[in-house]
């Protein structure tokens, strides 16, 4: 499948290289809010009684025809991550109803869950969307995940196939293959990154709300790495013998094949966190269903590209592109 028709992207001064494109999203100056758009506060009980919790953007000038778009978070983040924001205000500017997501355990989620989100946690999509108002949805359903979230995404997206009710999707620096992605997260280049990442991952998952046993809560105090938390914690917290168990069931790369819902994936190469070689390794052309814009990009960061000519993110109007070019909304019905 073809995506949006937009440039190259091209590195703008003075974010140059994947570090700095990475660091500009959070530097880089923006709204703290979706003001002076309204929010609804929208709460959705999932079957073990963990609650998520999202706020509901309304568009000033709401366009007929356009789907509600679900924003989804990586790791660490929330519904109010800067570029979550940052994308939600554009799709406001746009007419678009947004839903902007706290996942399992994070954001105002955590107090009221028990446990915590992680790349397999596709069924809570499947919880979310079955629980969405028919006056939400009756111009379809379109999502967009950021780093673990467009991983989590992704995962859905395949092993729903043609049943989803999504009917436009969109991943951005998506980590496909979760032993790549840890084993790049944690190397000596990436140690800063890693220190900040790992440190509010542990905070997050033993804050209040959290339900862990004595030996979980050990099992994160003594791990001094994410392959190691992983090992010791989210791979037998969610039933997998360790991490490598874990990686090689829940890795999106495993479930791209049966994906049925036209998908933008937009990477880039020199993202200090996910590996290009993953993406670069995928042969893309054998699912019509996906489709990279143009390509892989050479430069762009992690979930960056602040490029040359835009008053925006790149991958923002890569994501506004792609959801004008896809119509078929009425696959919810």
């Amino acid at each position: 499948m073809n995506g949006p028709d937009l440039p190259p992207f091209k590195e703008r001064f003075p974010w140059w290289g994947g570090d700095l494109q990475t660091l500009a999203t959070a530097l880089l100056p923006g709204a703290r809010d979706v003001g002076p758009y309204v929010s609804e506060r929208r709460r959705f009980t999932l079957a073990d009684g963990d609650i998520l919790f999202a706020s509901l953007d309304q568009p000033i000038d709401p366009r007929a025809g356009q789907p509600l778009v679900i924003l989804i978070h990586g790791v660490p983040g929330s519904e109010s991550s800067p570029y979550i924001i940052r994308m939600a205000r554009y799709l406001l500017m746009r007419g678009y109803y947004v839903l902007r997501l706290n996942l399992r355990g994070a954001g105002e989620s955590r107090a009221h869950c028990r446990k915590q989100y992680y790349a397999g946690s596709s069924g809570d999509i499947v919880e979310l969307l079955s629980q969405l108002p028919p006056e939400l949805t009756r111009s379809g359903v379109a999502a967009v995940g950021y780093s673990l979230g467009g991983a989590i995404l992704l995962k859905y997206l395949g092993e729903q196939g043609s049943r989803t009710p999504i009917c436009a999707a969109i991943s951005v620096s998506a980590p496909i293959d979760l032993l790549d992605a840890s084993r790049n997260l944690t190397s000596f280049r990436n140690s800063l990154y890693h220190w900040y990442i790992f440190r509010r991952i542990k905070r997050e998952a033993t804050a209040k709300g959290a339900e862990l046993t004595t030996e979980e809560r050990k099992a994160i105090e003594a791990s001094s790495n994410l392959l190691e938390y992983d090992d010791r914690f989210t791979g037998p917290r969610n039933k997998y013998k360790g991490a490598a168990d874990y990686y090689e069931a829940c890795s999106a790369m495993n479930f791209l094949v049966d994906i049925r819902t036209p998908t933008l994936v937009l990477a880039a190469l020199d993202d200090p966190w996910v590996s290009g070689s993953a993406y670069s390794s995928f042969y893309w052309r054998s699912n019509p269903s996906l489709s990279l814009v143009p390509r892989l990009p050479a430069h762009g960061g992690h979930v960056g590209f602040h490029g040359v000519g835009f008053d925006r993110s790149w991958s923002d109007l890569a994501v506004a592109g792609f959801l004008r070019s896809v119509r078929p909304f009425d696959a919810w019905q």
